[in-house]
């Protein structure tokens, strides 16, 4: 089975990804989730999981909350095949300083939406 998304466009798919973790606005953010995300997708790494669009959008929320005014930046190029997307991400103060550096690995389902996502914390500031 071949993920066409996946394989043309990691890059697009990580923007998207990272750009939904930025957004601010409660009902774009939500918007935005509900597009990238099955409805079952479910989301881990070291500190928090979450699980479907509110489960996600939730922890994306708690996530801004403890770091206000930061923001995720693509580091590298993203790598896809078959199904399965992973890329690298720094997390940067308001200062512009990079706090934590990390990648994630994507589950990409056949509608070209996210089912699962497991982070990885290389470096915390």
């Amino acid at each position: 089975m071949e993920h066409a998304q996946t394989l043309a466009q990691p890059q697009a798919l990580a923007q998207q990804y990272l750009a939904a973790w930025n957004e601010r606005d409660t009902p774009a953010r939500r918007a935005q989730v509900a597009r990238l995300f099955t409805l079952d997708a479910e989301y881990l790494d070291p500190m928090m999981a979450g699980a479907g669009h509110d489960g996600i959008d939730a922890l994306i929320a708690g996530a801004q909350q403890h770091f206000p005014g930061h923001r995720f930046i693509l580091a590298g190029t993203p790598d896809a095949h078959h199904d399965v997307l992973r890329f690298g991400w720094t997390l940067h103060g308001p200062d512009g300083l990079e706090v934590v550096r990390g990648l994630d690995v994507a589950t990409v389902a056949p509608d070209g939406r996210l089912a699962r996502v497991t982070g990885f914390l290389d470096q915390v500031a």
